[in-house]
């Protein structure tokens, strides 16, 4: 009969799967693309709030230069997705910026770029779920007290469909990404359409006012706040590295259907985020959070706006003002792979871990995969911290926004620059002029890309800084220096455990002890087991805690005449670990190159409490011998009557009943089972 928690485990996820079957988790283009492009494509949700929350800082002054910042954004995303076209092609083993930067600029580029897409994945996820809950609730007003609640619960759910496998949340997400890229497309042409057809939008905050902190900008401070407004909608560009991690789940080619999946992101991408930026710049949507020094005004009663929609809420619902299940359908897309874009991250991460575990940067734990071979350890980790972030911030996305962007765009940079210099090494030795010219080409894009994101990556610095990014600034070098010192651990280790000579040499002696703290069961079980692995020599001991139960212990092993000699060690202060622990020591001294086998006879118990009634001396002293060089432990275990339950069988009756054998059970086991450890009953 299978456990409980065996049962949930496989309703929760499925069936385990054998190892052969791993191609059977591969994906396709067409499962790839929401797989791993879900992320970039939900950034078309806040990316155009974000820039104009930023131009708002200067009221509605600023507001004209909303198409040239959302341009800047695209060309932007456009460069990065070539640039990385180029990765997957040359790298496809799933190290993404790592690898690359590992490879061509040395390890420690290759951590940075690690410790950057570790926090920028994590975000991902907090950003992703909290802005998908902030637009949920403008269609379900009651949510919006409970949405810290509401994104922890949700990032718990995607934990488990990951958890699944790769493909079968492949097949999760699939459906709802192509209904919001239905749902934004349909939008983008019924509202241009009408527009074409002379129909005047006007956003449900169009006739408000945006006051801001900032008033008559100009000169550098105009620079200023258009940069800052360019770095905040370079929030679409976070997802793009996804795909460069993620080659290995593709089917092949690998590498020419990563590039593919890239190219249809980029241009998906850049049509959702340039069609939405231009719908709320031509219907006025206006947008204020009073935390980043903006307020929307209602000019009628001169009060403050504190009830405001999303922007896309709010184009939808101005694009669709004569069609309500319009609004309603981009609403709950909107928020549904705002939510599912978190997977992106679920993907990207526990790859990333992996590899980096695989090259000793982190717990080896994280290498292994699950019973439906995905990466599990990896997930729950990100899920953790994730969930974390969300309660530490409120699920507020604009208190998490400021935190975005560092850490992605330091990998395009190094990741980008690692690959010029993978194009120049292979040039130096490649002699046909048709390889060469595509291979100047690859470096002519990666170039201008490490440029590019090199720039934006200052922009993004200096304009977000003191507004949050400086937590990632502090967060990064600490990543780095855990994992160097993880890989320093691991580099001690395996040269402490390389084989010498003297290593495999066979000890001269093998001196077995016995611990003993009365005659049972366990006791004589150990003592056989002892004489079974014929030492050199063999006793067992005790220790005085009480003198009179001492010697009675002594009368008893003498009367059953024990074929092993007992040594009574004293304790006058009680303790029983100390004067063990100085007695194996003493025979060590005595023979430095023979060795001493401590049996301790142990209870295996059947519930957790019992744990706390038995074998605790047992544990202490097990923890203190492991300690002692030339020393070996072996635990004798005695399955009490109540870990029948573990073995699937039900627990007898109480003491004093009958009970009926158990079929085909040997006469010894069915007789009372005495109770005691090796120092049970002083523990």
């Amino acid at each position: 009969m299978a456990k409980v928690p065996d049962l949930v485990k496989r309703l929760l996820l499925g069936r385990a799967l054998r190892s052969a079957q791993s191609h059977e988790q591969l994906l396709p283009k067409r499962i790839a693309l929401p797989v791993f492009a879900s992320d970039a494509l939900s950034s078309v949700a806040y990316a155009p709030q974000e820039i104009l929350l930023a131009l708002g800082v200067a009221g509605l002054a600023t507001y004209h230069y909303t198409p040239w910042v959302a341009g800047a954004v695209v060309v932007i995303l456009l460069v990065v997705v070539a640039s990385y076209r180029q990765n997957v092609r040359a790298y496809q083993s799933g190290g993404g910026d790592f690898e690359v930067a590992t490879e061509n600029l040395g390890s420690n580029w290759g951590l940075i770029v690690a410790a950057a897409l570790m926090v920028d994945y994590t975000l991902t996820v907090a950003v992703s779920v909290s802005s998908g809950v902030e637009n949920l609730g403008a269609l379900v007003r009651f949510i919006q007290p409970h949405t810290v609640l509401l994104a922890i619960l949700l990032i718990a759910l995607l934990s488990v469909l990951n958890l699944r496998g790769l493909k079968e949340s492949g097949f999760a997400f699939a459906v709802p990404t192509y209904l919001f890229m239905f749902a934004i497309i349909a939008m983008m042409l019924y509202g241009f359409t009408r527009l074409g057809f002379g129909a005047h939008l006007k956003a449900e905050t169009a006739d408000y006012n945006i006051k801001g902190t900032e008033v008559g900008v100009g000169g550098f401070a105009l620079v200023f706040l258009l940069l800052r407004a360019f770095s905040s909608g370079c929030t679409a560009l976070t997802g793009v590295e996804a795909i460069s991690n993620g080659v290995p789940a593709f089917k092949k080619p690998k590498g020419q259907n990563a590039a593919t999946t890239l190219l249809l992101l980029g241009a998906v991408a850049s049509i959702m985020f340039g069609g939405v930026t231009a719908l709320a710049y031509i219907t006025k949507a206006k947008f204020a959070d009073v935390a980043q020094g903006t307020h929307l005004v209602d000019p009628s009663t001169g009060k403050d706006v504190t009830n405001q929609d999303p922007v896309i809420a709010q184009v939808a619902h101005t694009v669709f003002s004569n069609f309500g299940p319009g609004f309603a359908l981009v609403t709950v897309m909107t928020a549904l792979i705002l939510i599912l874009a978190a997977n992106t991250a679920f993907n990207g991460f526990p790859v990333l871990a992996s590899v980096l575990a695989q090259n000793r940067y982190l717990p080896r734990q994280l290498h292994t995969r699950g019973d439906r071979l995905a990466f599990s350890n990896g997930i729950i980790i990100l899920a953790t911290m994730a969930g974390l972030l969300i309660y530490a911030y409120h699920a507020s996305v604009t208190r998490l926004i400021p935190l975005y962007t560092v850490g992605v765009f330091v990998s395009f940079t190094v990741s980008q620059t690692g690959m010029v210099r993978h194009w120049n090494r292979l040039l130096k030795t490649e002699t046909d002029s048709g390889q060469r010219r595509n291979m100047m080409t690859a470096r002519a894009i990666n170039a201008f890309g490490a440029f590019v994101t090199g720039i934006v990556l200052v922009v993004v610095l200096v304009t977000k800084f003191l507004l949050g990014a400086y937590i990632v600034c502090i967060a990064m070098p600490i990543l780095f220096l855990l994992m160097r010192s993880i890989r320093r651990h691991y580099d001690r280790i395996a040269a402490e455990l390389v084989p010498t000579g003297e290593d495999v040499a066979l000890p001269a002696r093998n001196h077995a002890i016995v611990l003993v703290s009365k005659i049972h069961k366990p006791t004589l079980r150990a003592l056989a087991y002892a004489r079974a692995t014929r030492p050199s020599t063999l006793e067992a001991i005790t220790v005085a805690v009480d003198l009179e139960e001492s010697s009675k212990l002594q009368e008893e092993w003498d009367a059953h005449d024990v074929p092993v000699p007992l040594k009574i060690l004293d304790s006058p202060y009680r303790e029983i670990t100390r004067p063990v622990l100085e007695y194996v020591k003493s025979v060590r001294r005595k023979s430095p190159r023979d060795v001493v086998t401590v049996f301790i006879p142990e209870y295996v118990v059947g519930h957790w409490w019992e744990h706390l009634l038995h074998n605790q001396s047992a544990l202490r002293l097990k923890g203190r011998l492991l300690f002692q060089p030339g020393v070996m432990v072996t635990s004798v275990p005695w399955q009490l009557v109540s870990s029948d339950r573990l073995k699937g069988r039900p627990e007898p009756p109480a003491p004093g009943s009958v009970r009926r054998p158990r079929r085909g059970a040997p006469p010894e086991a069915e007789s009372t089972r005495a109770g005691g450890g090796i120092v049970s009953d002083r523990d």
